[in-house]
This record gives structure tokens, sequence and C-alpha cells, in this order.
């Protein structure tokens, strides 16, 4: 009755996975491209915008061999050290299981037979191998592990040193849309990856090797009609089970999708609570977050069920009792016909265990298919974030563009990404011809045409939208050139200050440092007292006063205030020193009387400033203006009295 239970629960199982494939199939057959999630899910967009399959094939091979090679990329290397080792300590577990099958058939036999003699010799025999089973099973382990840490450690470092390649972390988010959530790929589906590639290694060679040795015992013992009927049944029920698993790699791909898409809405909701707060809006969020986390319960109870009804290990159990069976059961086979019942009992425990241990590794290579099918899911992924990393290491990236319709085809304007001509050249920027667009095309001044040299100061100034921040991302080369010519120093020669600075992770040092290190201040010749003097420049003396030390970490994020971060990017921007200073509403919750210190300051110490404010008191701080419309049309005039009255 118990058999019979577990047959009938074996059995709703796989009905129930059959129904919830179904219906996951018929779910995204209907499902029109425009309803698959919110527009962060864009991934794996090909030419024909189609997504990249998940399968396992060909391409599936290449993939992984490629990512195979980053993991493990010499022949004598450590991994290589970890593979050799856990293929020995596998060898090692299979003869110590055909050890214990064998002992333990004269165990069973010294008891059946009341013979104490026998009893005890083997099993003191069994006693004194358990350290070394033990132990073997602990290399084992520890040599999964290890591989699993430096496998990820390789993969991670590779990828990090593309992601975090010139300004490739910003392209990825802001220019290209073929892949949101990076963190998820970066980190979770890195992970998973490793685990599954070797834990694949491990679940195959083992079974691999129990079947080859096992069918060599078999053989000598009953002959090879036995494992022949096991080898063929996997055959059969893998070709079988292959087909009926293709829909796992893909719905890995997008369990993955859903976990990021869940990661990013509780990440916004902390990012933003305080604007969240104030708008009472809990319960809109809530509804985001709830609706997140249905989409994923969905995928995550429909991939173990689909799983369930793919099992073939019970079925290559019952494979082996018939098998096992046949040599007893028949009364006219020619092995048994004089075997005494101790005989035929010592027999069967020994050829019918290695028999079942034999089904039993076959069942886990079928299974195997099924993590194999996974891993397609999570190699599709990491390719496709490699494909990504590469192209905009490149200098490529995709984004769907705003359809351009001009009523005068005279006015026309074709729009190529890097189609410009940037020219690096010391104390002058340069724009010359230049069309001012965004990333996707939407063109915001068509031809942009002026000329700053250092020590001339600008003040930009016009209505939202209509390009000031843009400006500064082409002129800081965040953003593509569409065309003319662009002169400027490197980008080192040039220093951003936003309205809202950016407080790193470390001690108050690196506050005023970023982003150099200690090591590169002492390069540079500065000193903790030039230090000082910069902080007393903005009045922000009293915070090494308060922490007592440079060396003093704090969330500095929360500890200064508005102002008081404001003042301490200026400090950072007189310890830089650069050229060109693009200064955006950063003064704004400073007082006036600082705000006169820190710009005659910057003209002392020779930092000309690209400026953003709509402050009266700035005027006169600079020579040039720089006025924006946001109909696409511009200024460039030096300042007068008169603008400056008309200004006021």
């Amino acid at each position: 009755m118990a058999a019979f239970s577990k047959y009938l629960t074996a059995k709703n199982s796989s009905i129930a996975g059959g129904i919830l494939l179904v219906l996951y199939l018929l779910k995204h057959r209907r499902r029109t491209p425009k309803q698959d999630g919110p527009p962060l899910s864009c991934f794996f967009i090909q030419k024909d915008g189609r997504k990249d399959r998940a399968a396992v094939d060909k391409v599936f091979f290449l993939r992984i061999i490629r990512i195979l090679r980053i993991m493990v990329p010499r022949v004598f290397c450590m991994e290589t050290g970890y593979l050799i080792l856990i293929a020995a300590m596998l060898v090692a577990r299979t003869y110590c299981d055909v050890w214990m099958i064998q002992n333990g058939t004269m165990i069973e036999s010294g008891i059946i037979s009341r013979d104490v003699s026998l009893f005890k010799k083997h099993f003191y025999s069994y006693i004194s191998v358990i350290p070394g089973i033990a132990l073997v099973n602990n290399f084992l382990k520890l040599g999964l592990n290890e591989l699993k840490l430096r496998c990820r450690e390789r993969l991670t470092k590779k990828l990090y040193d593309e992601y975090l390649q010139g300004y490739t972390y910003y392209k990825m988010g802001n220019l290209d849309n073929r892949i949101a959530n990076a963190d998820q790929l970066l980190t979770q589906d890195v992970e998973k990856f490793c685990n599954s590639v070797v834990d694949l290694y491990s679940n195959l060679s083992k079974p691999l090797l129990d079947i080859g040795l096992y069918i060599f015992k078999l053989t000598s013992a009953i002959g090879a009609q036995g494992p022949a009927i096991m080898m063929a049944y996997l055959l059969i029920s893998g070709l079988f089970l292959t087909r009926l698993r293709r829909p796992i790699g893909k719905m890995t791909v997008t369990e993955q999708r859903y976990e990021g898409e869940y990661r990013y809405v509780n990440s916004r909701l902390i990012t933003n609570s305080e604007e969240i707060a104030f708008y009472n809006g809990n319960m809109r969020e809530k509804q985001t977050i709830h609706a997140t986390f249905k989409k994923l319960l969905f995928i995550l109870f429909s991939v173990p069920y689909v799983s369930s009804c793919c099992s073939a290990a019970d079925l290559a159990t019952v494979v082996g009792y018939l098998v096992v069976s046949r040599p007893f059961l028949n009364l006219s086979h020619p092995r048994h016909l004089h075997s005494t019942h101790s005989e035929l009992l010592e027999d069967y425990y020994q050829s019918g265990r290695m028999l079942l241990r034999m089904s039993q590794a076959l069942g886990r290579i079928v299974l195997a298919g099924r993590e194999m099918t996974r891993l397609s899911g999570f190699t599709a992924r990491i390719t496709e974030l490699m494909k990504v990393l590469k192209e905009l290491n490149a200098g490529k990236y995709e984004r769907t563009m705003v359809s351009q319709q001009e009523k005068d085809t005279a006015e026309k304007l074709t729009l190529v990404p890097g189609s410009g001509q940037i020219i690096n050249r010391d104390n002058i920027i340069k724009f010359e011809h230049t069309p001012l667009a965004t990333p996707n095309g939407d063109i915001l001044i068509r031809d942009l045409t002026f000329e700053v040299r250092s020590g001339t100061n600008v003040l930009v100034c016009g209505p939202n939208g209509c390009g000031k921040s843009s400006l500064f991302r082409v002129l800081g080369e965040l953003w593509p050139l569409f065309g003319g010519h662009l002169t400027k120093p490197e980008r080192g020669k040039l220093f951003y200050v936003p309205q809202r600075p950016y407080m790193t992770l470390g001690s108050l040092r690196d506050q005023v440092i970023y982003p150099d290190t200690y090591e590169e201040q002492r390069r540079k010749g500065i000193s903790d007292q030039v230090l000082k003097e910069y902080l007393d420049n903005v009045q922000l003396g009293h915070i090494l006063d308060r922490e007592g030390s440079w060396d003093s970490v704090q969330d500095w994020m929360d500890v200064l205030s508005g102002g008081e971060k404001q003042r301490m990017a200026m400090a950072r921007l007189f310890y830089h020193k650069p050229q060109f200073a693009i200064l955006d509403e950063c003064t704004s919750a400073v007082s006036v009387d600082v705000e006169d210190y820190i710009y005659s300051h910057c003209r002392t110490v020779g930092i000309t400033l690209f400026t953003v404010s709509h402050r009266k008191s700035l005027w006169k701080h600079h020579e040039y203006y720089l006025h924006m419309d946001g109909r696409g049309n511009y200024e460039f005039k030096p300042i007068t009295e008169e603008t400056v009255e008309f200004g006021s």
C-alpha cells in the first residue's frame, strides 16, 4: 500500500506538472510583447526582435565552452587541480560503494548463516574503513565548494573588469536598453551559473563512472543482457525527456528576469522612501510589489512541477527490479539450477544491489538533463551580458530610436551615434556644428557652435528640458556625439559637481580626495594640512575637529547636511584643480557669502567654470552666458551690464 500511495503521489505530481506546463505555454503564446512585464524587463533583444533562445543544443555548448575558458584559463591552474581532486574522490567514492556492497553482503550472509567468525571479520572491516570513507566524502565536498568559489571569482572579476571599464556601467543603464537590472546578472546569476556548472560536473561524472564499473562487474556475473536493457532505457528516456524539457530553459530565463524585477521594485522603495512617504504612496507601492511578486511566484511554482513531470529516477529503479529478477524468477535459468538458498541470497544481494545502483546512476544521468536545461538558461543570460559589455566597450549600443518626422525634407537630420569627432586639446572647449541629441535620437539643438577658453567662465541657463544636462553629458563623453567636432581636454581635466554630490563609502579623507586613494594623494604630494585648508576654505574645518581624524568612517550621506555635502564637493574640486569644472546648481544650499568665496577661489587657482544656476548673485563671476530656449534655439553672448539687468 505504501508503494501504491507513492505511485499515486508521483502520478498526481506529474499530472499537476503537465497542467501547469500547458497553462504556462498558453499564457506566453497569447501574450504580446507589450504585455510582457514593464519596460525594464527587456532582455535578449536580437536584430530580428526575438528573444534569445535557451536550449541544450550546439549554441549552448559553444557558449558554455567560451565561459569555461574564463573560469579555467589554463591547463595548469588551481581550478584544474580541484577538477582532478574531485575526479579522484569520485573514483574513490565509487570503489567505496562497490566495496561496501560486497562487504555488506558478506555481513548479511554471516548473520543469516549464523556464522559468528564471518560476521565479525567483515563487520570489523566495515568499521575500519569508515574513517577513510568519511575522509573521501569531506575531500569531495571541499573540492566542490572550492571549485565553485574559484570559478565564481574568475568569472565575476572578468565581468566587472568590463563592466567598470570607462563609463560602461553608465552606458548599460542609460544608453543601451537590451539589459535591465545588471546587478541581478552580476551577482545572483553568476553564482547560480557557477554552482550549476560544478554540480553538473559532479552529477554527471559520478553516475558515468558508476555505470562503467557496474557494467563491468555485472557482465561478468549475470551476463550482458541486464546492463544492455538498462542502457537502452537510458537512451530512450533521455531522448523523450530532452524533448519534453525544452520549456524549462526559457522558464529559467523568465524566472531570473522576474527575480531581477522583484529586487528592483524593493530597492526602488528604499531609495525613494522619503518621497513616497510624503505622497502617502505605501498602498500604491504595495500593489506594485505584490503584482511583481505574483509573476515571480507563478514561474517559481511552474518550474518544479514541470520538472517533476519529467522525472525518471523511479522508473529507472523499476526497470532495475525487472532486470535483476529474471535469473531468479525463471526456475529453468541455468545460473541457479543447483544453488542453495544462502547462495541465492548472496548472489541476489550482491548483483541485485549493483544493478539497482546502476539503475539509480542511469536515473541521475537522466535527471542531470533537467539541470543542464536550467543551466542553458543561465548560460544564455551570462552570454548576453558578456556580448553587451563587449559591444559597449567598443562604442556600440542598441536603443530604440525616436522616429524623426520633419515636415520639410530639407531639414531632415540623420543621426548616427559616434559619428562626431572628439579632439583632445588643453585649455579649450569648442563645439563645431554639433547636433545636441539624446541617446534615443530626440534632437534638442540641431547645430551647436561656440568656443570657450580657459579663464572664461560661462553661465548656462534655460528652462527645464532645454538641454543643459545633455550638453554636459556630451561634454563628459557619457553620451555619444552625433556629428560635428568637439574640442576639449581629456576626461581627467574636466570635473563635474552635481546638485546632490556623491559621498563615497569610506573615511573623511576619502570624501575630499574621491576618486583618488590615499596612495595617490601621497603621490601627488598633497599633505593632510593642505586638505585641512580645503575644508577651511568652504567652512567645513569643524567636521575634522569633530571627528578627530581623517580616517574616521561614517555614513556621510546621512551625517552631512545638504549644504555640507555641497561644500564638501567644492573642497573636492579644489583638491583636483581641473582645467574646467561643471557646476550644476551645486551651491543651491550654500549661503551667498560662502558661494562668493568659492567662485573667487576657483578663479584664483585657475579653474574655468560652466555654471548652471538661476541665482542673480552669480552673474558677476562669469564672462559669457549660453541660453537655451527649449525649442531648439540657443544664444552664446558675452555678459554686459545690460545683460545682468535683463537677467535680474
